[in-house]
Order: structure tokens, then C-alpha cells, then sequence
């Protein structure tokens, strides 16, 4: 009975008023007409409003869907996130923009009393494109911030809860509110002139110079000084300047406010907390690069000085919530690297704050110094070898000394400075990252055969075998290749990474691919059985000398490959670095691995793979979900059966 027709309407052949066709459905019965006040209309006749998961990537031109509640599940110790998208119908603002929309956040509270706090748990980020792909996420005002919305033309805020290790169990509820405002030009020109604006601030100093010198004064004195300054304030508060706030009977209460915010847009986040809490120490090390001489360039810095401690120190800070353990690089010849994860000695009480993090699943050891200091290399690396062997986080320490070595030549330095490293200690790790073996000494008849028999070359000069992914492709089989040359017994790893390659379709971070396959790294990592994670760069970009300048990815790498956050100089006045969404569904990926832990530790390894494909989730390199909800199930699954 409530079926509509649509009919054809004759003589109109598409791109006419009606695209050849006429809606006999409803029609709103009170049509927008004339000039729009956005503090008179509902925000709903002025914007489309809805939510979108965090894998989908929402861009300008994306177009609106039906606005539903958010429904969130977050464990202890996790970072969950969600994406609002607003579009405008109409333009109610001038100078180019379609109108400004106000953005308001309440915490996140409990029945009992516990909360989510705004600002601090809760967080606001707005998804600007990169190259016209969404991709930053730069940092909004809280609780309240205002966006200007352009005509046709999607405007996508990325929001994020981070529930701390000790929050309360339970059920949260809050709110966005989502209000279309007067744009700040409107409110500018309503505003006081600059005479006005003086003789107002010389009134209330009037004040202040009447009431400021009463101590040790007589009681009469007194009484006189504070009716005058009553008097002055009360004249100043009946001028015209604050002639809005009064009506015929006095001053206006907040009836006003009342009536805008009905005029809002209340979107309601529900929230599910649950009892099991995200190890502090990652269960799958991901080690990710950030270069020095970028750093250097960018921000002006030299080697070495307290300005390059402080901006180390402060990437380096920054990058631990993500989950990560950030190395520091510095390219030589030959793909030779330097890297370190503390910029100073071991014996400086930094190092040890750096490396006794909990949140630090491991460390990477330079093995010459990393700033002059007088000694020799092999001096510096004896001692820092001898203070870090006796530290209990000794066994997060690797040395990772050679990028893909190609030739017999490089192999045989990587062997040459291992076996240096190894006289000193020998239970050091050494990391190799490789996609081939030496190609002037085949080790076998062919390119695979001869890639996995690199352990063998190797040993004992490796501990950790990092390979390419791309040299996998879709044979997930010959993962098993791999590991059986991987000598666990005698504490060797096998690692993987990804790069410029391997490409679509298989999980990467390049700059386009979709969200799912970002997250889905970490998905392979666990399936394929991987022991920890190698990523290049996350800084890598162009090379620029001021920090405000526009990102450039390196010429002839995928866009996005090798950086992984940008400068927060680039997109506003904020000092710190502004993630990318690739970063936020790394961290994801990285979450969803102690999810499927937790209920490997339960059920079995088998059954953690088990649902992974039965969920639809990820079966493969080329077989995984492109949509949210598998995500959702399988979550929802670890929550159903593991917790308390």
C-alpha cells in the first residue's frame, strides 16, 4: 500500500528537468525556499550525514547512505575507530563554501558511572586527501570544532576511542551532535567594531582600577567603590553591544541554545567494552624505519644536537601508540643501513627509558656510533654490546646491518660484520631483510630454490630471516617452503615485509589500495605464520628543507610506499606528526592478531585459521574480505567465546 510509481514522462529522453522520468512520490511538504539561517532550519534539511566503517576509504565525491547508529566492540588497551561523513543538500554560507557545520562530542559514560573522557579517550581527526585519496588525519578541536563543507563535495571526520588497560567493563553511551552554523565571516561581520571593542575594554578596566586596591581600605570606602563598579558594569551590559541577550523582560536564558541544539543532528555512539585487555608488548613485533637525514632535512636540524635528540625523541614517542617499535635509518653504499632505535649511548639512562618500554617489542642496535664521539667502531660496538647484555630487555635487541643484499660480495659483509658482532656476543640477533640469493653464485638451479636455501648460506650469521612478500605471490604454500628451512630449534625467525611490491591485489600500504587491504598485512602475517614485521620507511617522502612543505612521494616507488605519516607543519600549525589511514589500519591489523591469539590460545592455532576463513575474512593474498562486516564477525566471535 505504500508502494510509489514512477512513470515515464513523454517526450523527455533523459537530461531533461525531470531525467526522463516523473517521481509521483512524496514531496516534502514545507520545500526550502529563499535565503536559509542555518540557526533557523533543521541541520537535517541542510546536510547528509552518515557513518561509515574504518576500512572504507569515503573520499570528497562519495555519496550520502542512510544514517545509522554506531555500534562499537574495544577491548582494554585498544584504539577503536569510526567515520562520519557529512555532505551538504544545500549552500547556506558565502565566499566559496557551501555552509560550516559545528562538531560537538560528549563523553563516553557508563551506568555505573565510569566514562570515556572527550580530549582525552576520545578523539577527532579530519580525513584529507592525499593526491585525491583520503589519507591524513589531521587533528580537530575538542569537544567542539567547526568545518567549513564545500559544495558537492563529502567532508569525512575520523573518530577514535582509546580505552585504557584499567577502564571498567560495560556498556558506554554518548553523542556527536552535528550542527549547520553561520560560517565565521557572518559572525565577523556581526561582531564589534574596533572603537566599540575599545570603549568596552575601557569601561571594564575602569572597573578593575575601582575594586583592584580595596585591602586595608575603610568599609565605607569599600561600599561606594563596588556600587560604582556595579553601576559601570550594568551600563556596560545594557549597551547595544549585548542587546541579543536581553528581551523586554530581561536577560534571555538558554531557551536560545535549546532551540539551535533541537535543530542539530544528535548521533548516538554506543559503545562495548569487554573485559579482555591487548597485551602491552605487541605479540608480533612490527619494526618500521623512519630516516635521520629526512628528519634532518626537513626540519633543519643537524646531527647530533639537542634540537635533533629532541625531534628523535619526540617521532619516537609519538609512534609507540601505533603499536610499533620505530627504528631510526641511515642508507650507506650498497644498500648498507645503519639503524638504531636510541639516538644515544647505551649507558644513557634515555636508552634504557627507550628500551625497558613495555611497549617496545624490540630494539635495533647500531654497530658503529651513530654521532662522533672519538671511538673506533669496534670500541663503540664492544661497549654497547657489554652494557646491553646484562639488561633484561637484552632479548628485544637485534642488529639489522644490510638491506636486500643482491650479491655475493654484500652476503659475504653481512657475514663479515656478524661474525664481529657474535665475538662480542654471541647470542646477538642479526637481521637479514632478502628477496633472492647472491645472483653472481646461484645456490640452485633456480631463482625460488636458490632464495630458500639463504638460511643455509647464511647460518650462523642470521637469526632473523626477513623475506619479501612478493616473493611469496599467491602460492601461500611455499610459505611453508620457508619456514621448514627456519631452524626454530636453535632460536632462529623468520620474519616477512612488504615494499613497492607486492601489488595489488595483495595487502600493501600504497596510497589507494583499499582499506581492507591495508589491515590485511597483519591478517597474512598471521596466517602464513610469521614470527615479526619489517617495514622500510614511514617517513620517506621527498626530500624538502622546510617542514611546511608539500609532501612528494619518491619518484619511482608506488605512491605512499615508505611513508606511512606526514609532517603536522604541512596541514596546520601543530608540531606533531599527522598520522596516515594506512598507519590507523596498520595499528588495526595489529589488533586483530592478539584477537585471533587470544582465541588461538583457547581453541588452537587451527581454529584461529579456521575462523579467519570461515568468516570470510582472509583466506588468502588474493582472497580476502573488501567489506567491514567479516571484521565485525569475526571480533564479535573472539568476544562470544573468550571472554570472562
Amino acid at each position: 500500500g505504500d508502494h510509489q510509481e514512477t512513470v515515464p514522462v513523454e517526450g523527455v529522453a533523459g537530461g531533461g528537468t525531470a531525467y526522463g522520468w516523473s517521481d509521483t512520490g512524496v514531496n516534502d511538504p514545507r520545500p526550502l525556499r529563499g535565503a536559509i539561517d542555518p540557526m533557523k532550519v533543521s541541520s537535517l534539511e541542510l546536510l547528509n550525514v552518515w557513518c561509515m566503517p574504518n576500512s572504507a576509504n569515503v573520499g570528497p565525491q562519495d555519496m550520502p547512505r542512510e544514517l545509522e547508529p554506531i555500534s562499537l566492540l574495544a577491548a582494554r588497551n585498544e584504539r577503536e575507530s569510526i567515520q562520519i561523513a557529512i555532505r551538504p543538500k544545500v549552500s547556506w554560507g558565502g565566499s566559496g563554501i557551501a555552509g560550516t557545520v559545528q562538531v560537538q562530542c560528549t563523553d563516553l559514560c557508563s551506568p555505573c558511572g565510569a566514562r570515556l573522557v572527550v580530549g582525552q579517550s576520545l578523539t577527532l581527526r579530519r580525513v584529507v586527501p592525499v593526491l585525491g585519496v583520503p589519507d591524513a588525519l589531521v587533528p580537530l578541536d575538542m569537544p567542539v570544532c567547526q568545518l567549513n563543507l564545500f559544495p558537492g563535495e563529502t567532508t569525512v571526520i575520523w573518530i577514535s576511542v582509546d580505552v585504557p588497560s584499567e577502564q571498567t567493563p560495560g556498556h558506554y553511551e554518548g553523542e556527536i551532535i552535528i550542527s549547520a552554523t553561520k560560517s565565521e565571516a557572518e559572525s565577523t561581520s556581526q561582531s564589534l567594531t574596533k572603537v566599540e571593542k575599545h570603549q568596552l575594554y575601557r569601561e571594564l578596566r575602569d572597573c578593575l582600577d575601582v575594586v583592584e586596591p580595596l585591602k586595608g581600605r575603610p568599609s565605607e570606602e569599600v561600599v561606594e567603590r563596588v556600587k560604582s563598579a556595579t553601576s559601570s558594569l550594568r551600563r556596560v551590559l545594557l549597551s547595544p553591544s549585548f542587546a541579543d541577550f536581553f528581551s523586554d523582560y530581561g536577560p534571555i536564558d538558554m531557551m536560545e541554545e535549546d532551540a539551535v541544539s533541537s535543530l542539530s543532528i544528535r548521533l548516538k555512539i554506543s559503545l562495548t567494552v569487554w573485559d579482555f585487555v591487548l597485551p602491552v608488548t605487541p605479540s608480533v613485533p612490527a619494526v618500521i624505519g623512519i630516516s635521520d637525514t629526512v628528519i634532518e632535512d626537513r626540519f633543519g636540524v643537524e646531527h647530533g644536537t639537542n634540537e635533533w635528540f629532541e625531534l628523535l625523541d619526540q617521532h619516537f614517542k609519538w609512534l609507540l601508540q601505533y603499536r610499533i617499535s620505530p627504528y631510526f635509518c641511515r642508507w650507506g653504499n650498497g644498500m648498507r643501513v645503519l639503524t638504531y632505535t636510541s639516538p644515544w649511548p647505551a649507558d644513557h639512562p634515555k636508552s634504557d627509558e627507550y628500551f625497558s618500554d613495555p611497549r617496545l617489542a624490540a630494539y635495533a642496535v647500531p654497530n658503529g656510533p651513530i654521532v662522533p664521539c672519538g671511538d673506533t667502531a669496534k670500541d663503540y660496538l664492544r661497549r654497547e654490546v657489554e652494557i646491553l647484555r646484562t639488561k633484561n630487555h637484552w632479548k628485544k635487541a637485534y642488529f639489522y646491518l644490510w638491506d636486500e643484499p643482491l650479491n655475493i660480495e654484500q652476503y659475504n659483509g653481512i657475514r663479515s660484520m656478524a661474525s664481529e658482532i657474535h665475538a662480542y656476543a654471541p647470542d646477538a640477533r642479526i637481521l637479514t631483510t632478502y628477496y633472492c640469493g647472491p645472483s653472481d653464485a646461484p645456490l640452485a638451479s633456480n631463482n625460488f630454490e636458490a632464495f630458500l636455501k639463504v638460511p643455509e648460506f647464511l647460518r650462523p650469521h642470521t637469526q632473523i630471516y626477513c623475506t619479501s612478500e612478493w616473493v611469496i605471490g599467491n602460492r601461500e604454500d611455499l610459505a611453508k617452503d620457508i619456514i621448514a628451512e627456519i631452524q626454530t630449534e636453535n632460536g632462529e625467525e623468520w620474519w616477512t615485509y612488504v615494499c613497492l611490491g607486492p601489488g595489488d591485489p595483495h595487502p600493501n600500504w600504497h596510497l589507494g589500495m583499499r582499506g581492507t587491504q591495508h589491515r590485511a598485512v597483519m591478517w597474512r602475517v598471521w596466517k602464513e605464520g610469521g614470527t615479526g614485521f619489517l617495514y622500510w620507511g614511514a617517513n620517506c617522502y621527498e626530500k624538502a628543507t622546510v617542514p611546511s612543505a608539500e609532501i612528494k612521494f619518491r619518484r619511482g616507488l608506488p605512491p605512499g610506499d615508505g611513508v606511512l605519516f606526514y609532517p603536522g607543519q604541512v596541514f596546520s600549525s601543530s608540531q606533531q606528526p599527522v598520522a596516515s589511514l594506512r598507519l590507523e589500519r596498520l595499528l588495526s591489523g595489529l589488533q586483530d592478531i592478539e584477537y585471533l591469539k587470544l582465541y588461538a590460545s583457547r581453541f588452537g592455532r587451527d581454529e584461529s585459521l579456521n575462523l579467519l576463513e570461515k568468516t570470510g575474512m582472509y583466506q588468502g593474498p588474493e582472497r580476502y574480505t573488501s567489506e567491514h562486516t567479516p571484521i565485525d564477525i569475526m571480533r564479535g566471535e573472539v568476544y562470544r567465546t573468550c571472554r570472562s
